[in-house]
């Protein structure tokens, strides 16, 4: 009997996860690009909003933080820190929360057709990360204005605390996506996330103050957060090259930090896929 070649073929409803994503490109960007067309349709604004949200935000942190509380007064160009912050956390709270619906979201297509599910998390973080370059844009220009010049580290402090924010991102958006499918409290437990992301972080206040505050113990635990190690690389690009001491602003250990969390978000990923896989295989019929 003849044999039949079948290595071109692959098991129906199986897959090698994220890795999937590179080999369907098309299908990705016809999700990217659907989800940027219909995110603002119907909207007077439309991509105005982009910049209103992150500024109003902006805003009240700074009368909060800066008028009220004084801030200003022992943070050199306190405006530009906080904003630095703001956008860091900004797009890990989007990119989370978008990779979490986005399942529930596509319910149409998971019932009807095999695609690697991976690609509606991920599409939702690429779409995220187009939302978050105006509010970039905006950085970008208040800094230019008083004063900032980009370096080669500075650069590259940006696109390593991009990295981890968008790991960050996909590793909680799979473990979460996947459980939101099945168990719909897990949106709340995003919900919580979400909004304690802006606190446990340096972005109202400085890494000076917890470093002073808490004992050397609970500072390191403190600093185990990724966001915080995304956050302080955010100020150095930004931030730091608009005062007066550029070299003082980051954490003496944040080079071991930026390592360390790099680590934490590959371990993120690595869960989040792993149950993303296991809970696939009844996607259609939870749905």
């Amino acid at each position: 009997m003849t044999s039949v070649d079948l290595t071109g073929f692959q098991t129906p409803g199986r897959g090698r996860g994220v890795l999937d994503v590179f080999n369907h490109g098309y299908l990705l960007r016809l999700l990217i690009r659907k989800g940027t067309a219909t995110r603002y349709r119907n909207s007077v604004l439309g991509w105005t909003w982009s910049y209103v949200k992150p500024a109003a935000q902006f805003f009240i942190y700074y009368f909060v933080m800066g008028v009220v509380l004084q801030f200003h007064r022992d943070v050199e160009n306190f405006a530009i820190y906080l904003f630095a912050g703001v956008v860091a956390i900004n797009l890990f709270n989007e990119a989370f929360g978008n990779a979490t619906h986005s399942i529930v979201d596509n319910r149409a297509l998971v019932r009807k057709i095999y695609l690697p599910r991976e690609l509606f998390p991920i599409s939702t973080i690429i779409i995220a990360l187009i939302h978050f370059l105006p509010q970039v844009a905006i950085l970008l220009l208040a800094c230019i204005l008083v004063g900032w010049t980009p370096t080669v580290l500075s650069i590259g402090a940006f696109v390593v605390g991009l990295v981890i924010v968008l790991m960050m991102s996909l590793g909680l958006g799979l473990l979460f996506g996947a459980l939101n499918v099945r168990y719909r409290d897990a949106q709340n437990f995003v919900e919580i996330i979400r909004m304690l992301s802006t606190w446990a972080s340096p972005v109202l206040y400085t890494i000076v103050m917890v470093q002073t505050a808490l004992p050397e113990w609970a500072f390191r635990i403190y600093m185990l957060n990724p966001l915080t190690t995304a956050v302080e690389l955010f100020h150095y690009a930004f931030w730091a090259p608009t005062t007066s001491t550029p070299t003082e602003t980051l954490a003496p250990s944040i080079v071991g930090d930026i390592f360390l969390s790099l680590g934490i978000c590959a371990v993120l990923i690595v869960i989040g896929q792993l149950v993303f896989r296991r809970f696939e295989r009844s996607f259609a019929q939870d749905l």
